[in-house]
């Protein structure tokens, strides 16, 4: 009994250690949007690895059918450009080939086919940034969308505000010039003929 319970309390600890191997914001800032998708390049989650680029795109390549063009998509050569000029990288470090992103499908898969501690405890997190991450821009979709509406609901109160005085001037003109009129009605001092 003893023994299980430090066997779990061991495990314990040891996933505590491995749960945030790399702070959340090294990660954060390996995610790029290409395509319209958020994704990690090859050479990025190598480094997160700690394997080599070329190691992971084998690992990659002997399994390709796990990753569909949805899950995983070499970039072109205009996208590379665009990315280096980005980050303002000189060079990208000497690669034959184009790179490879990993959408986060695809780096779901690749807890797959790394089977190392590090690799494992890495893809955890890298899911829990990605979470983070959609989290964070559906918070900002509905912040933006609030003020939208508070936008939309003070336009309206403005054209009021602004008919209300055009109002107010109207009748401070009016008063201002009032329009000399014959009063109507009983005249004091007068008959029905119009005379006294």
């Amino acid at each position: 009994m003893l023994e299980i319970q430090y066997t779990v309390k061991s495990n314990k600890m040891a996933e505590e250690r491995l749960q945030e191997v790399i702070p959340n914001e090294v990660i954060m800032k390996q995610i790029v949007l290409l395509r319209g998708q958020k994704v990690i390049l090859d050479k990025d989650l190598a480094t997160l690895y700690q394997v080599t680029t070329g190691n992971l795109n084998k690992a990659v390549s002997r399994n390709i059918k796990r990753f569909p063009s949805d899950f995983m998509f070499q970039l072109t050569t205009e996208e590379l450009k665009n990315l280096i000029f980005q980050f303002g990288i000189s060079s990208w470090g000497g690669t034959r080939k184009l790179p490879h992103a990993f959408t986060e499908q695809g780096v779901a898969m690749l807890s797959g086919i790394l089977n190392s501690d590090r690799a494992i405890s890495v893809n955890i997190q890298i899911m829990r940034v990605f979470a983070d991450v959609r989290k964070m821009l559906l918070d900002n979709t509905e912040l933006r969308l609030a003020i939208e509406e508070i936008r939309r609901k003070t336009d309206n109160h403005s054209k009021n505000i602004e008919l209300v005085f055009k109002y107010l001037d109207e009748l401070l003109e009016k008063k201002a010039n009032p329009v000399s009129r014959e009063l109507i009605g009983f005249k004091p001092g007068e008959t029905e003929s119009g005379s006294i």
